[in-house]
């Protein structure tokens, strides 16, 4: 066994802002690494310990495979000892790919589709009845005694219900030796050239053999024989006719129906996948939804005509071929283009709509004779799904998906399962009624289930439930009791995502491993962190290194050792300003530790907001788990909006409000949840969603490019005499564009020196020196500085920079004040923190002139953020909230919680036990109520 030190040393850390810091942690301890947003956290917990992990990992692999997988870069520290294997729990690595569920994350739909596979009952989905299989000599056994003394006909079928004339399959028949088929419930002899009408659907059985059932012992061998043919051309079905009746009895060595015969394969595990051609529904291929053509979208408006557009997907007219496709269309039903589509024919838009093929004559008047047309159209709805299933081309999917519906799969009904599958019963319940269970629910199924089974299914399904017990139960221990196992991992939030990951860890059982995790409680209420936090002790205590990178002052509380890195963010952070146990924080004057000891507060306002006596009202919202809730807005407020994860919050705000105002102002495409009517829309004039999304995933995006202020700047650079005199547009000053930059490196300032067996080097370029322009660009000065060195300056060196342009210098103001004075212009954006990310998007939208009338959606503001953070960022929403616009925050944070002036608290649990508006009002009217789990937490900070 390998042995480790007692602690894991950091020495010489400098990755991103971190001043080559040495830093001891002891190990199989829950560490907490605190500080302000963008001090430096993620830098040393991801960027330098778990990033070494990763590169010692990929080393030991050889040259030949490091070369496929890409060597990952040293991160620059002297050198990390005392290190195990690492595993980082971050929020981002959920996968998008709709075929992904929480069932699959976990591995619990795998062992479920185990064990319908070895223990679960088929039934046939014609009676209900339960499927039989037989082994031959129980055949044989059957036939001897239910038979005995009588004629019978043993019958192997080779078609069932199928059109055809079947000419070829007699003869080959014949050939085989055998003389007589029955053929649709009459027994015939095969004649030359025998066949059907191949219009009609037909069941043709092969006559093995005739015989009368006695004591004859040469007949045991005969009967032995009989059934292996039988079942070698029925493909291991036999039907039994006894002579005189008219219904045969059938028997097969496969899983069958015993009254109408269907049979299905043996079952295997990818029998109940639907991710496998063997189990997945084949209309949908297993997504559980389809894309269907709406034809509303085709015909938006039924006033125009076919001329003016009234056909979407064609827009006016034009001489094409589908045009003129429609004008004989026209002609053969008696319409004109120019006639309203409401006044055409409904024989002629389902031609329209759905193809046709036929010719027709009609008499040409000028002419005096009769011309012939013929009709050959595919159908507008036809070519929009083909377009959308075919092509190979992005926008053209883009476009054939505008006139559809994303609708249920009517095949599978969402189960995204095939017919045969569904039809495997176990204790009554089929794989997909236990993959729609909120986890609770299926944790209770699996408590009482031993009891219901034979004593031949509990032996064979012992094991593979105790592990479904064993991972659902952990599920219920990080707090996420109210999902079901189909839910789309695209569907779940960062936190939730996360608090997945950590179960599934848990499960594995895994000791002597460092488990490094970012901001485990997100959206989490702080009823459920207690249960978070157990397990990462319950983690720590099987014998793991467990290191958090988080705020929550519970969290703090409860670690076994503090690293606090500060003083400041950005390059005045980057240093450790204290560690060691929780209670050694009160030594050190620190940020963190005047917030934990309450010499810092954010203070609770003296008094709440009235707002504006105007109010939006939704009523009747019946989302996801919603139970018909109707809930005011009241305008000119800070709204929370708070309860336990899984409650209802996201449908409400996210899923219907939100889609609702974005469809009302900007034309806004996504489809509400249901909802029976909203009013006051008049009140507000726009609304604007400030969400956890990245601002962007490539190294060219940037504060400046993303806020717009860039393209200020660039025009400003544009004018100077310089620029004006060589004829300068502001697009010769962009890194992105081909002029300006340096050409090099494409404007990247890097250039990549791909390494094959060890990871790609990046290097600054060496024209530009990793200024990004060229020569020509940089000569051009504003204030003696270039449009590079700008770049290079921080947000509260560029607001004193630029504070003579009104324009340059709000849009920098209001980065500066939601707390991000700290990081320069040009930070590529992928180095940026989650809270970062966030403020610079809230940021970019409160440097838009706001009317006083805007309504603003915040989903969990405060993550990534310290207590100082909050403070900065509540300042920020007041003033907003003070010019009279509406401020709504989805929020867990009790700091924040406590400075709205009207609660809206959904629960009162999560998933099912949700969706029902618990309380509304000030929170000092919240805290009277008796049964909201907000309330509890709040009384203690107000």
């Amino acid at each position: 066994m390998i042995t480790y030190e007692e602690n894991i040393e950091v020495k010489g850390a400098r990755v991103h802002n971190l001043k080559n810091i040495d830093v001891t942690i002891p190990r199989e301890k829950l560490v907490v690494i605190t500080g302000l947003s963008g001090s430096g956290k993620s830098s040393l917990a991801f960027d330098t310990i778990y990033a070494e992990g990763q590169r010692r990992y990929i080393e030991t692999f050889s040259a030949y495979a490091r070369q496929f997988l890409g060597g990952l870069e040293r991160p620059d520290v002297d050198k990390i000892d005392g290190l195990s294997p690492v595993i980082a729990i971050e929020q981002k690595t959920t996968s998008k790919s709709p075929r992904s569920t929480v069932g699959t994350i976990t591995e619990i739909y795998d062992f479920l589709r185990l064990l319908f596979a070895r223990a679960a009952d088929a039934h046939s989905y014609n009676t209900g009845e339960k499927m039989v299989s037989y082994s031959d000599a129980q055949i044989k056994e059957l036939i001897i005694n239910d038979f005995k003394d009588k004629k019978i006909n043993v019958l192997a079928p080779v078609i069932k219900s199928r059109k055809g004339h079947y000419r070829e399959l007699f003869e080959q028949i014949a050939k085989q030796g055998f003389v007589k088929v029955r053929v649709d419930g009459e027994i015939v002899d095969i004649v030359k050239g025998l066949k059907l009408d191949r219009y009609k659907v037909h069941d043709i059985e092969i006559v093995i053999d005739r015989l009368k059932i006695s004591d004859n012992a040469d007949l045991d061998k005969r009967i032995t024989e009989t059934i292996n043919t039988a079942m070698y051309s029925g493909d291991n079905v036999l039907m039994i006719l006894e002579e005189g009746k008219k219904e045969p009895r059938y028997f097969s060595r496969d899983l069958m129906c015993p009254t109408t015969g269907i049979s299905y394969p043996k079952p295997e595990p990818n029998t109940f996948s639907f991710n496998s051609p063997k189990g997945m529904c084949p209309s949908c291929n297993g997504l559980g939804h389809k894309y269907q053509v709406n034809t509303s979208k085709i015909f938006p408006d039924t006033k125009l005509s076919i001329k003016d557009g009234g056909i979407a997907p064609l827009g006016k007219f034009k001489n094409s071929w589908a045009f003129k496709q429609l004008d004989v269309i026209a002609q053969r039903y008696n319409f004109k283009l120019t006639d309203p589509i409401s006044k055409i024919p409904e024989e002629a838009i389902e031609v329209i709509l759905n193809g046709g093929n036929e010719s027709f004559e009609v008499d040409s008047k000028t002419l005096g004779i009769k011309r012939n047309y013929k009709i050959e159209y595919e159908g507008i709805s036809n070519f929009i799904e083909s377009q959308y299933n075919e092509a190979n081309s992005a926008p053209i999917k883009r476009w054939a998906k505008e006139f559809m519906d994303k609708v249920v799969c009517p095949t599978c009904e969402g189960s995204r399962l095939q017919k045969a599958s569904l039809y495997f019963k176990f204790d009554d319940k089929n794989i997909a009624d236990l993959a729609t269970m909120d986890i609770v629910d299926l944790a209770e199924f699996f408590s009482k289930v031993d009891k219901k089974l034979t004593k031949n299914q509990l032996k064979i399904a012992e094991e593979v439930i105790k592990e479904i017990k064993t991972r659902l139960q952990f599920l219920l221990n990080v707090g996420l009791d109210y999902l079901s196992l189909n839910r789309s991992s695209k569907s779940l939030s960062g936190g939730e995502a996360q608090r997945i990951r950590l179960a599934t860890q848990i499960g594995s059982q895994l000791v002597g491993v460092l488990y490094i995790l970012d901001e485990p409680s997100i959206g989490l209420h702080q009823r459920d962190n207690e249960r978070l936090i157990a397990s990462l002790e319950a983690l720590r205590d099987i014998g793991n290194s467990v290191i958090v990178v988080e705020h929550d002052k519970d969290m703090i509380e409860r670690a076994d050792h503090v690293i606090d890195i500060g003083p400041k963010a950005g390059k005045h952070g980057g240093q450790i300003i204290s560690e060691g146990k929780p209670e050694d924080l009160k030594n050190y004057n620190t940020l963190t530790a005047d917030y934990i000891t309450g010499k810092r507060e954010i203070s609770v306002p003296k008094k709440r907001r009235k707002g504006n006596g105007k109010k939006i009202k939704l009523t009747g919202c019946t989302g996801n788990n919603l139970k018909n809730v109707s809930v005011e807005f009241p305008l000119g407020q800070m709204i929370g909006v708070t309860g336990v994860s899984g409650s209802g919050k996201s449908t409400l705000i996210n899923e219907t409000l939100y889609p609702i105002l974005n469809a009302y102002y900007f034309n806004g495409v996504k489809k509400p949840m249901p909802y029976k009517k909203i009013t006051g829309l008049e009140h507000i004039d726009k609304v604007i969603d400030i969400n956890q999304s990245p601002i962007g995933r490539t190294p060219r995006s940037n504060p400046a490019t993303y806020t717009g202020v860039f393209g200020e700047i660039r025009a400003l650079f544009a004018k100077t005499q310089e620029a004006a005199i060589r004829g300068y547009k502001p697009g010769r000053f962009s890194f992105n564009v081909t002029g300006g930059r340096c050409e090099t490196c494409q404007g990247g300032g890097l250039r990549v020196i791909e390494m094959n067996f060890l990871p790609d080097v990046y290097v600054d370029c060496e024209t530009c020196n990793g200024k990004r322009f060229n020569r020509e660009t940089l000569e051009i000065r504003y204030k003696g500085k270039s449009i590079a060195d700008v770049l290079e300056m921080t947000i509260n060196e560029a607001v004193t920079f630029f504070e003579n342009i009104p324009k340059i210098n709000r849009k920098l103001k209001t980065i500066q004040d939601v707390g991000l004075g700290y990081i320069s212009l040009g930070q590529q954006s992928t180095t940026l923190s989650g809270g970062e990310a966030q403020r610079i998007k809230l940021a970019t939208e409160l440097s838009k002139r706001d009317t006083g009338n805007t309504f603003y959606i915040l989903d969990e503001p405060t993550t990534g953020l310290h207590f100082e953070d909050i403070r900065v960022l509540m300042e920020v929403l007041n003033k907003l909230v003070d010019k009279g616009n509406t401020v709504l925050v989805i929020e867990h944070n009790m700091d924040v919680i406590k400075m709205v002036d009207y609660i809206i608290d959904i629960g009162y649990e999560g998933g099912r036990g949700g969706g029902k508006l618990v309380a509304k009002g000030t929170p000092e009217e919240i805290i009277k109520d008796k049964k909201s789990y907000t309330a509890k937490f709040l009384k203690k900070e107000l």
